[in-house]
């Protein structure tokens, strides 16, 4: 392999005067390619460290604090969700025993005037009765009176077509003796 060298304009070139593939790797260049390489990575170094990174440390905690609110604020109205469906579930349970409630009272009421109704209604059957019994009675009586009369008469018209002849008091005492029993 031929030897490196460096020719007035300082670039590598071999001993037939052809320049190097890679300049990088001229022996020559390493120091100043070095010292660059430093300056460069103590200025990128002093960039990221003094406005880049604190930039980005800002907003991330800016980020981190805005997550830890959000998650504050989604837990409080979690709470609060909460405790509205349990005031929504008391208030239905509450609802629903105001509504038995006043059902109770309804079929109470309801039944109280059935009861009353019920009572006159008896009272009014028990009065027609009473009445119906009494004109009743009257007409058995005026039926027995009918029939003490019709066979009085009848006996009085027996006994004539017979032949004989009875007075009304034996008359009156066989129909009623007959009437008895």
């Amino acid at each position: 392999m031929a030897t490196e060298t460096t020719d007035a304009a300082g670039v590598c070139v071999d001993a037939g005067g052809s320049a190097l593939g890679m300049p990088q790797l001229c022996a020559d260049w390493m120091p100043n390619q070095i010292f660059w390489l430093l300056v460069t990575l103590i200025a990128l170094y002093f960039v990221m460290s003094r406005i880049a990174l604190p930039r980005i440390g800002a907003v991330l905690a800016e980020r981190s604090g805005t997550i830890t609110n959000d998650i504050a604020a989604a837990e409080e109205l979690k709470n609060k969700a909460a405790e509205a469906e349990a005031a929504y579930d008391q208030a239905l349970l509450d609802a629903r025993a105001e509504a038995h409630k006043i059902v109770a009272e309804a079929k109470a009421e309801i039944q109280a005037e059935l009861d009353v109704e019920l009572q006159r209604a008896d009272a009014q059957i028990a009065a027609k009765t009473a009445e119906s019994e009494v004109a009743i009675g009257e007409i058995r009586a005026g039926a027995v009176k009918s029939v003490t009369a019709v066979a009085k008469d009848t006996a009085k018209e027996l006994v004539a077509a017979m032949g004989g002849t009875a007075d009304a008091k034996t008359i009156t005492a066989a129909v009623t003796a007959r009437m008895k029993g």
